[in-house]
């Protein structure tokens, strides 16, 4: 299959340019297996690894938080079933009895049941007349399609769940002119967890780069067509494509903000790890003034959503430092760093206490280990040893804290090697130097 061409890219840049400057004014490492072999275990993002290449000769490495911590609260929402499976009464006679008992296999742990009937279900549903499944009928085929493929790869069936997955998007891609706002909505989920399966399964970059690109595409279509109707969005000059920015759209009851930004996120994240940086860029921007609003714009963003946002900050940093940074760039990058810790420390005052926020506040907790991380990364590599000595130091306390393992080991080599540089610097600060009369006394 082919990949995303560089035409493509090209216009989906222009597209989602017209973003804030570069500056800032406002990978967990998954083991990836084989798409024939058992899937790993669910991620969790409490894992720091190294992705920049060394910084301007030195050991110094900044660290991020791979994509699985932008996914979080965004899968079950974006391609599964809705709210359809709280009234199984919506749903046609054909079809209910088997979906019913697929669910309840599922919730069992009986997977082989499950599949089988979620399954007949989905075969039935595809044969029915559209009229049976209204409304919203394309929803409800892929929901079914979703869930099935959600129960194959729970059973270590990651090829039949990304084949179900496929079929799914092809059929609403074949239908493309008679879906509704949230049924193209679906097919974008859809493709973005056909990336995130292609990365997880090594099923190769061309095709990781191919979903990824499509759900970001049909994204800013659908979000296009939404800021033409409410007249919002930025239109181009002497034809220039209009440019989309995403944070002033006002989004509907049926799309979230995770719904919008899952996707970019996860697409600047695979150009970050390819090292396209110029792609990276602008989506991490329009991700960023999507989950993290001015303060005076009325819309509200939850706790997980504004630490994701941080999180992100904290990628755009790690960008800026790649290579041989200028120190305009180093600047620049020490901004966004600093930005996203004061983002999360506003966001864990505020929160603090509410329940509803209680999963929110502890993604806030995993991204303020790697930033200040990242932070004194940035101090290291400015020759501030001691600010940088308590960066590391308090990304150790954080870690500890928390239980997060690998921010302990990377906080700790971190100082240890600060120790090694100081004592190798007073060494030689107090070697002496050889003087006139020493050198009067070599032969000549």
């Amino acid at each position: 299959m082919l990949a995303a061409s560089s035409s493509t890219r090209a216009t989906l840049t222009a597209a989602l340019r017209g973003q804030a400057p570069l500056v800032a004014s406002a990978h967990l490492t998954c083991r990836r297996q084989s798409l024939r072999t058992s899937p790993p275990p669910r991620i969790r993002p409490s894992r720091l690894y190294s992705t920049a290449p060394l910084l301007q000769g030195s050991s110094v490495r900044i660290s991020t938080v791979f994509y699985a911590l932008i996914a979080i609260g965004v899968g079950s929402t974006a391609y599964g079933l809705y709210d359809f499976y709280k009234s199984f009464a919506i749903w046609p006679p054909e079809v209910r009895a088997d979906l019913r008992a697929g669910v309840k296999a599922k919730h069992q742990g009986d997977l082989d049941l499950s599949e089988r009937f979620l399954q007949r279900a989905y075969d039935t549903a595809l044969a029915l007349p559209l009229e049976s499944l209204s409304p919203a009928p394309y929803l409800k085929i892929s929901g079914i399609a979703a869930t099935l493929g959600d129960v194959l790869e729970s059973n270590n069936r990651p090829k039949a769940a990304y084949d179900v997955y496929v079929a799914a998007l092809a059929h609403l891609q074949a239908h493309s002119a008679e879906l509704s706002g949230e049924e193209r909505l679906r097919g974008v989920a859809l493709a973005h967890k056909l990336g995130e399966m292609a990365y997880t399964y090594q099923v190769g970059e061309e095709e990781e780069e191919r979903w990824l690109s499509w759900a970001v595409e049909e994204m800013v279509r659908v979000t296009k067509n939404l800021g033409e109707a409410a007249g919002a969005g930025s239109v181009g000059l002497d034809g220039e494509e209009p440019k989309v920015i995403l944070a002033e759209l006002e989004l509907p009851r049926w799309m979230s903000v995770a719904d919008v930004g899952a996707p970019v996120e996860a697409l600047g994240a695979f150009y970050a790890r390819m090292g396209n940086i110029e792609y990276a860029v602008p989506l991490y921007l329009q991700a960023i003034s999507l989950l993290v609003p001015p303060p005076n714009s009325g819309k509200h963003v939850s706790a997980a959503e504004i630490c994701r946002g941080a999180q992100l900050m904290s990628n755009l940093s790690e960008l800026l430092m790649r290579g041989s940074p200028s120190p305009q760039k180093v600047h620049q990058a020490e901004l966004w760093a600093k930005q996203g810790l004061s983002v999360i420390e506003k966001t864990q005052k505020n929160a603090r206490g509410s329940r509803s926020e209680s999963e929110g506040l502890q993604i806030c907790e995993e991204v303020l280990a790697v930033t200040l991380f990242n932070l004194a990364s940035i101090r290291e590599v400015s020759q501030d040893l001691p600010a940088a000595r308590e960066l590391f130091q308090r990304s150790l306390d954080q870690s500890k804290r928390i239980g997060l393992r690998e921010g302990v080991s990377q906080a700790r080599l971190a100082l240890h090697r600060l120790e090694r540089t100081q004592e190798h610097s007073l060494v030689i600060s107090q070697s002496p130097s050889p003087s006139a009369s020493d050198s009067d006394k070599r032969p000549k």
